[in-house]
């Protein structure tokens, strides 16, 4: 597997001249990095106006690796070759590197870039990006990675104390300006006779003043360095980013965690049409799946498309909830806990469930709870911009005084493990504690039912108090500041969260105008719903991932019911929530590939990106067992077709979603049966 490392862009508050001159002193040899043993150059070219300086080293480290493995490798020392091109015209420095040692075993790339800001002439931004790919490395090659990986991550956080190092020892000696490059006929001789270090112009002065092109994100305190140090200023979202904006916006991250979100932000705006998500939403998808891409590109995917198809970003603005739930809903926001995070206060045990599901159905409570969700990301924001430190996340307060056995009503539990399962999917690593006051002993029934289906790290980040024990210590003074504590809770600030009570039953809505709201809740999205009866064709639309021509089969799964009563079992709701939400399956895909992709032959076009492989991949595992009979009752045949350069290449994949079984080619797209 290739690993791959893309940086965030550096920016310092210093001209590139300058920068390069600090630059240049890490060589033959750099005392910063223990590693870097010597460096001999081996080839140089420099043009005759002096604008281009070309230098190619060949570097030799020695790796921290254990001693068994140098031996069995049979070399003490590991030579790189490191490319360096100056462009002084252009103020442009492109450095390239791979591995010389081991170069048919492991490939190594490196690509760095050193260029003026695009908004101040006077700084300069760093970028850097690699690739490792072990083939083979008698028979340890996942330790190689480990060791390679651990080298240069740690190699990557000195690259900036490594230039302030050099800055500084100029400083030293006096050199604070270096002259840009200029045509020979148009240097001026007084220019040249000129002592370099005695010149200092205001652009690197310890403090500067914000212009009007100051974008969104930028604060006075990072574009101001009072220890003269090259700090590195705050820079826009928009474009590429900044390490201190992800510093100061997201957190301190890892080399490899900054890696991640910037290859998947990436990625999101090459191959996503529509609104992207924010930084802080796709690192919490990457947090959920501990920064593996392909997993948080998987639910991310899965969340965008549920988004749309809810249309959720305007739901805010377009939806407004009933009085019913203004009224009984005994939840609201209060204020913000000791972190920073904003504080949602929740009366379950004042809720009457059972009311609320009669009166108002099960899609208006779900849409009322990503209301909540998506108010929950917007007080995040704002608190990060007034608590100055990254907030991403917030803290729940859940008082159970009441809860009891009418609370466990089936259909308000099956309502209620519904909405746990959307938002654990679509809104994952956005709750940072939840403290569960005044748990009477109907709760482990209800903790019971409900734990199956919260993240193992969401489960960690619950406190439980029974009765008063959230007042001793390790209590809720240790979250809460006392003077913002309920005034239920023997608090003194008023909350002004609804005290809920039983909903009328005046209020309450016949099973038939319930499923009807529901359906009117459901139309408003982007899907089209229709009643369809049993074996009646019905020709609709489907919200896909990749750009394509599909053909679904669509099925729906019932569960039984209860013998006595209409009402499903408890396990029956288990059982339900478990299946699977997905009610399609691929039959036909067919895709335009690129004509880079065909090298002539089959295998060009099994190895080319394909957006049907990946979704082949992800469901193999589960489809195989079942593929054979899926196939005979269903009369299709999975058929993938790829069109490239005017050739049209076609293959049976044998399972409707891919199971990979290898059949003949097909001249003919197959038709229904």
């Amino acid at each position: 597997m290739v690993q791959k490392y893309q940086s965030p862009v550096r920016v310092y508050k210093h001209p590139f001249e300058l920068i390069m001159a600090a630059y240049e002193r890490r060589f033959p040899t750099c005392p910063l990095i223990p590693m870097f043993v010597d460096s001999d150059v081996v080839n140089e070219f420099k043009s005759e106006d002096g604008a281009i300086h070309v230098i190619e080293r060949r570097c030799k480290l020695d790796i921290d690796a254990p001693r068994l493995l140098k031996k069995i490798a049979g070399v003490d020392y590991v030579y790189f070759v490191q490319k360096n091109s100056l462009n002084s015209r252009e103020r442009t420095l492109h450095i390239e590197a791979h591995n010389e040692t081991f170069s048919n075993r492991v490939i190594i790339n490196e690509f760095c870039c050193y260029t003026v800001h695009p908004e101040n002439e006077d700084w300069t931004c760093f970028e850097q990006s690699a690739s490792l790919d072990i083939k083979s490395f008698f028979g340890f090659e996942s330790t190689v990675e480990k060791i390679a990986m651990k080298q240069y991550t740690s190699n990557i956080k000195k690259g900036k104390e490594i230039i302030e190092y050099y800055l500084h020892q100029l400083e030293e000696e006096g050199i604070t300006f270096v002259p840009r490059w200029m045509p020979p006929s148009l240097k001026p001789s007084s220019e040249i006779s000129s002592s370099s270090a005695s010149r200092k112009p205001a652009a690197v002065s310890t403090v500067v003043t914000p212009d009007t092109t100051q974008k969104e994100g930028q604060s006075s305190e990072a574009l101001g360095s009072p220890s003269g140090a090259p700090e590195p200023v705050v820079g826009t979202p928009d474009d590429k980013l900044d390490a201190d904006y992800i510093k100061r916006y997201l957190g301190d991250l890892t080399p490899l965690q900054e890696s991640c979100l910037i290859r998947l932000r990436q990625w999101l705006q090459e191959t996503h049409k529509g609104k992207i998500p924010k930084d802080e939403h796709i690192l919490r998808f990457l947090r959920a799946r501990d920064f593996n891409i392909d997993k948080a590109r998987e639910i991310m995917c899965q969340s965008l498309t549920w988004r749309k198809q809810h249309q959720v970003d305007y739901i805010l603005d377009t939806w407004n909830p009933p009085q019913v739930l203004q009224d009984y809903y005994a939840g609201g926001w209060h204020h913000h806990d000791k972190d920073g995070r904003p504080l949602y206060v929740l009366r379950l045990g004042q809720m009457d469930t059972k009311g609320l599901v009669r009166a108002l159905g099960e899609e208006a409570l779900l849409r009322y709870v990503l209301s909540i969700n998506e108010e929950g990301l917007r007080r995040c924001e704002e608190n990060t911009k007034v608590f100055g430190r990254p907030i991403s996340s917030w803290t729940c307060l859940v008082d159970l005084e009441g809860l009891n056995m009418r609370h466990l009503w089936r259909p308000g539990v099956k309502a209620l493990l519904r909405i746990i399962e959307v938002v654990e999917a679509n809104y994952p690593e956005t709750l940072g504690r939840l403290l569960i006051l005044r748990a009477p002993r109907v709760f482990p029934v209800l903790w019971t039912l409900v734990s199956p289906f919260i993240d193992d790290n969401t489960r960690r980040k619950f406190l439980i108090y029974a009765g008063n024990d959230y007042q001793g210590p390790g209590g809720l003074l240790d979250y809460i500041d006392k003077e913002i504590i309920p005034d239920f809770l023997s608090g003194e600030c008023m909350c002004e969260v609804p005290e809920g009570g039983l909903v009328p039953k005046s209020l309450y809505r016949t099973a038939e105008e319930l499923e009807n709201e529901d359906l009117k809740l459901w139309t408003e999205t982007i899907y089209q719903s229709a009643s369809v009866f049993k074996g009646a064709p019905h020709e609709g639309s489907h919200v896909t991932r990749w750009p394509g021509f599909y053909i679904l089969q669509w099925k729906f799964h019932n569960m039984p019911a209860c013998a006595a009563t209409n009402l499903p079992r408890v396990d029956d709701v288990l059982a339900s929530l478990q299946v699977s939400s997905h009610k399609c399956k691929v039959m036909y895909y067919t895709e335009v590939i690129g004509s880079e992709d065909f090298r002539g032959s089959m295998t060009s076009l099994e190895s080319s990106h394909s957006g049907f492989s990946q979704l082949s991949a992800a469901t193999t595992s589960s489809s195989q067992s079942h593929c054979s009979s899926m196939i005979s009752s269903s009369g299709f045949f999975a058929y993938l077709s790829r069109r490239c350069a005017g050739l049209v290449s076609r293959r049976e994949t044998g399972c409707v979603v891919g199971c990979g079984r290898d059949c003949a080619l097909q001249d003919n797209v197959p038709t229904p049966m």
